[in-house]
């Protein structure tokens, strides 16, 4: 089903919404040498103003939705038949930002949030259309036909969306570049014998700002029936004072992605990573993924996914390897404008030198969304225990073992725009309790950011 049928069924199941009750109580009319006016409460213009707008008589409800200007207390009611005609009449822009405008205030207005979906989409935003429409599956009391034209919908979305990128740039303060220990010396065993020594300074931690950029894209190409081949790219450089510490890296995957149904994908890639720390070459992998969503009711979702990666490193052979992983998610929508999710994984590296092979398992939490006044929030947090396979013999004669705990806060303006970009600010913080002293570290980041949807 195209897109253009979809919005045919989505405007027969809403026509213009009836906002103002029923209003019975006649219209006083004076006239006066044969000019008659007539006096009409706010309630009454309202449902004047709704039943010229829902017959696209758009000229005349001007006259009266610019009347109810003076009637703040329907100010809602105002600004959704303003955005409603303003979409109808070819002008989406102005249609979502009034819709924004009743959602920054009003995240329970679930028509008003349908119907930004609907704008969006015919925008081309098919991300933001995609999880306005998701916010909306929410409401348990949507009838059945408006909850299957959603699913459609979004169905219909994953499968015209044809690319999508997100872009950011700015500065970053950090505690740590080096991810190092705070530790001035380590135990080094000497046969029988243990004797502290000072580290050098390369390994400890140090402090600076960063200058970062990274971009994220994704496009679609249609084969066949409800087949895809998708090729995503990622890619992020951090430049520091000297090189040393300059970090970078490009990631490249592509493969098929199908519908086994309106409300399941599933994609299956090749992929390759490259990175480079200080100028040299860190990290070659190759490899394939593969992964699964399934929508359920009510805005709520699950996915698994599994990998396997060839290591390659640019520093030593025992860093070479293979790199196994898997994760399954759950998320659902909750309070109508936010998104929260769970996350458990597990992932083997299987690495030539024994001493750094290891196993991790670990879980994640997170929500985010929208919040008033255009603002948009996240936090996560996670922890996850690693154990390696042989001990490092030269600072323990036991394998070592790690707690690793991490979170993350981020905010947002989207309503406000420099040439399109929008500012954001987050705070990272990590934590690595190892049972060696060398790998025990922690960190603070800031990241005033730039940030551009496509």
């Amino acid at each position: 089903m195209r897109i253009s049928r979809l919005l045919a069924v989505f405007l027969s199941l809403f026509a213009a919404p009836a906002f103002a009750e029923d209003v019975e109580a006649p219209v006083e009319a004076q006239c006066v040498n044969g000019t008659c006016t007539a006096r009409l409460s706010g309630e009454q213009l309202l449902k004047t103003a709704e039943k010229l707008v829902s017959e696209h008589r758009f000229e005349e409800a001007a006259p009266m939705l610019a009347a109810l200007e003076n009637a703040p207390q329907l100010a809602l009611e105002r600004d959704f038949l303003l955005g409603y005609a303003s979409v109808e009449k070819g002008d989406l822009d102005d249609g979502i930002k009034l819709f924004r405008r009743i959602l920054s205030k009003n995240p329970d207005q679930t028509r008003v949030r349908l119907e930004l979906g609907r704008a969006l989409m015919l925008k081309g935003k098919m991300l933001n259309a995609d999880y306005h429409f998701r916010l909306a599956q929410q409401d348990s009391s949507l009838p059945k036909e408006v909850v299957d034209f959603v699913r459609t919908s979004r169905a219909n979305i994953r499968s015209q969306r044809k690319f999508t990128m997100t872009t950011d740039f700015g500065v970053a303060p950090d505690s740590n570049i080096t991810n190092g220990t705070s530790s001035q010396t380590v135990d080094v065993n000497l046969g029988p014998i243990t004797l502290p020594m000072t580290l050098d300074a390369s390994a400890r931690k140090k402090s600076g700002t960063g200058q970062f950029a990274t971009m994220s894209a994704a496009g679609r190409i249609g084969l066949k029936g409800e087949t895809r081949l998708l090729i995503e790219a990622d890619t992020g450089f951090t430049n520091y004072k000297g090189k040393a510490q300059d970090d970078g890296y490009v990631q490249l995957a592509a493969g098929p992605e199908f519908d086994t149904g309106a409300d399941t994908t599933i994609a299956v890639q090749a992929l390759g990573v490259q990175r480079l720390y200080g100028g040299k070459n860190a990290l070659r992998q190759v490899g394939v993924r593969s992964s699964l969503q399934h929508n359920l009711d009510f805005g709520q979702r699950i996915g698994f996914s599994i990998d396997a990666r060839r290591n390659y490193s640019g520093f030593s052979s025992q860093y070479s390897g293979w790199q196994l992983g898997g994760y399954a998610s759950y998320e659902r929508v909750f309070a109508r404008s936010l998104i929260g999710s769970a996350t458990l994984f597990a992932r083997r590296d299987a690495l030539n030198g024994k001493p750094y092979a290891n196993t991790e398992i670990g879980a994640q939490l997170a929500v985010g969304g929208d919040l008033p006044k255009g603002i948009t929030a996240g936090i996560s947090i996670g922890a996850s225990r690693a154990w390696y396979d042989a001990p490092l013999a030269l600072f323990s004669s036991k394998p070592r073992n790690d707690w690793r705990l991490n979170g993350r806060v981020t905010l947002g303006l989207r309503s406000m725009r420099v040439l399109g970009f929008s500012p954001s600010v987050s705070y990272s913080y990590s934590n690595t309790k190892s049972s060696l002293t060398l790998y025990q570290a922690d960190r603070s980041r800031f990241r005033f950011a730039l940030a551009r949807y496509f």
